[in-house]
């Protein structure tokens, strides 16, 4: 049974599960969906759009599935999906997506953090840490167990590897390849993740082979040079074609 205080407002097309607690000034729009033991603590808003898995805990003034703050959005039918197991701060705001994607989209076993944004059209993964105040424009792809420090600033169409850590108070416009730390002004590249890799349970042997593939990599002017040495010189392993294959798809070009 849901628990559901006096004072929210539900609308009465919204769907909802089983077990879910909804605080009071809580606030659910039609064409929503939630699953089974979400908590929605005071002042919570589900806009339309939502979809909402399991076991996830929305804390005071998040905002789901806003209306995108894009001037090219025309009110076309569009979502936003919550997987589950989330921890979803203060003031969090998610928006819905356009008619370029449809969706935005957040995986599962994620903590963000209070007052981060994440805007229209995002895809992001799973086991993410993102820190307080972060903001993430349109169309930003973010990979599995990133962690993201506070108060950065992401330029929208980038795409963010897995297991990387980013310094807090960066701003960027280009990718950030899996498994690295990136930081200082401008951002660049500051080496292998070690500690977090090592908590992943990566081996030494491993680590040091992607710290080699980003050595041959950066050693090079051009980038396609860099990758050809890795592709001739290194194990091929799925991690370094990991790191081969976010080189060569990059559209915005990666962090030197």
């Amino acid at each position: 049974m849901n628990q559901i205080s006096p004072l929210a407002f539900v609308h009465p097309e919204a769907k909802l599960g089983d077990n879910n607690v909804i605080g009071p000034f809580c606030y659910i729009d039609k064409n929503t969906v939630l699953g089974d033991n979400n908590v929605m603590q005071n002042s919570v808003t589900i806009n339309y759009g939502a979809r909402i898995g399991n076991n996830n805990e929305f804390f005071p003034g998040a905002s789901i599935s806003t209306k995108p703050q894009d001037l090219k959005f025309k009110g076309e039918e569009t979502i936003c999906e919550i997987g589950d197991n989330n921890s979803i701060r203060e003031n969090v705001t998610i928006s819905r997506g356009t008619a370029s994607k449809g969706t935005t989209r957040v995986g599962n076993n994620n903590l963000l953090m209070e007052n981060m944004h994440i805007a229209h059209d995002c895809f992001f993964g799973n086991g993410l840490i993102i820190g307080n105040s972060t903001k993430f424009a349109g169309e930003v792809t973010c990979d599995d167990f990133a962690v993201i420090s506070a108060e950065i600033l992401c330029h929208q169409f980038c795409h963010i590897g897995g297991y990387v850590m980013i310094q807090g108070g960066c701003r960027f416009s280009q990718d950030i390849p899996p498994y690295i730390i990136a930081g200082k002004e401008p951002t660049r590249y500051c080496g292998v993740n070690l500690v977090g890799l090592r908590r992943h349970g990566f081996s030494n042997d491993l680590i040091e082979l992607i710290h080699n593939a980003y050595r041959l990599l950066y050693s090079e002017g051009i980038l396609k040079d860099g990758i050809k040495k890795i592709k001739s010189e290194l194990q091929m392993t799925p991690e370094i074609q990991y790191i081969c294959d976010f080189v060569e798809s990059s559209k915005r070009g990666i962090i030197r």
